[in-house]
């Protein structure tokens, strides 16, 4: 599971990695409930006009607050989706069922190494030097329709870098990031093939560092 990343501050990075604009009032520190960036495709892009972007870079929660959620706290617990149950989990199958996908950039990932027996943060990024795309869907909440998202995570009990962190004895999980080339496939709600680009990021193109 993921609950703290950095998120992509340059705008320049993000417009040349991403294509799109950084929005304001955004943290780049992000845990749960706080507000940063995610991207989704336009649906006006597919009318076919050249002048709607292929990417829209939008604030919202990290936490994913469905429909039926009382308060925007709902989020502090959906922040990760698991792949396996997303379709059928109620806070997540909406959004799943309705292609609300989306990429979460980041310029890394932080997760606890317990191997010592202490919990020793670890930052996590692309050996390329790249920001992450990272796999997640989107969802609107209440009269003011607030924005919010989660990451969806997959198993990673044999991957050599990331069966490192978390407790001893629990499952191990990763987040999805997403190769470049598969950014727009993976947005495009016309796309029906999502659960194939659920896949580990190869080890060897990951780095840590405590």
């Amino acid at each position: 599971m993921c609950s703290h990343y950095e998120s992509v501050r340059d705008p320049k990075r993000l417009l040349h990695y991403f294509g799109t604009q950084l929005p304001l009032d955004i943290r780049f520190d992000v845990w749960p409930t706080y507000t940063s960036t995610f991207i989704i495709h336009p649906g006006e892009s597919e009318s076919g006009d050249k002048s709607v972007p292929d990417f829209q870079a939008l604030t919202g929660q990290f936490g994913l607050i469905p429909h039926w959620a009382k308060d925007t706290t709902f989020g502090r617990r959906t922040f990760n989706a698991r792949s396996e149950t997303v379709a059928e989990k109620p806070s997540f199958m909406d959004a799943w069922r309705n292609k609300q996908r989306c990429i979460i950039p980041a310029e890394a990932i932080y997760e606890p190494d317990c191997r010592s027996g202490k919990s020793i943060p670890t930052r996590i990024t692309r050996k390329d030097g790249e920001p992450m795309g990272i796999a997640g869907l989107w969802s609107t909440w209440g009269k003011e329709r607030l924005y919010s998202f989660t990451m969806l995570t997959i198993n990673a009990d044999d991957h050599p870098v990331m069966n490192q962190f978390h407790k001893p004895g629990t499952e191990k999980r990763m987040i999805v990031i997403l190769p470049k080339a598969s950014y727009r496939d993976w947005l495009t709600p016309l796309n029906h093939d999502a659960m194939t680009y659920l896949r580990q990021y190869p080890a060897d193109k990951l780095i840590t560092q405590p």
